[in-house]
């Protein structure tokens, strides 16, 4: 991690949602969510707000780092059809170790759509792919 990686890193990322991002799409092989309205889904917005947070820092990592997600306490208020433009603030609050603490909010120029938290962990690309081939290889 390099020295500039601290609190009050700040990013704006604008996404319009595509019809793919909708309930509807969310798990095709799921006729339960195929007959749920088309606004974008709460799992696609959770994947949106963590790329906002990896756009804040990741020019702050160095090289052979990456983050993952590893605690997510979202709202999703407001529900945004396809077509409409998502603006995601999302703020680095804490640096705890390689643990690191992000406030966001979502807004789709009618409403919040989501507020909240996320967490995410600085690793060694390397060394986790490693750990995960050893894993991987033990169950076979």
């Amino acid at each position: 991690m390099k020295p500039t990686l601290r609190p009050g890193l700040v990013t704006s990322f604008q996404y319009r949602v595509p019809a793919e991002r909708t309930v509807p799409h969310l798990l095709p092989e799921s006729p339960e969510f195929a007959v749920m309205p088309s606004v974008l889904a709460t799992g696609y917005l959770v994947a949106i707000v963590e790329w906002t947070c990896i756009r804040v820092i990741d020019e702050h990592l160095d090289e052979g780092e990456q983050t993952l997600g590893v605690h997510v306490d979202l709202s999703h208020e407001a529900p945004t059809p396809p077509g409409d433009l998502l603006t995601v603030d999302a703020e680095l609050t804490e640096v705890t170790g390689r643990q690191l603490t992000f406030a966001v909010e979502a807004s789709d120029g009618a409403a919040v759509v989501c507020r909240g938290t996320h967490r995410r962990a600085v690793i060694d690309r390397d060394r986790f792919t490693g750990k995960l081939a050893a894993r991987v290889n033990g169950r076979r």
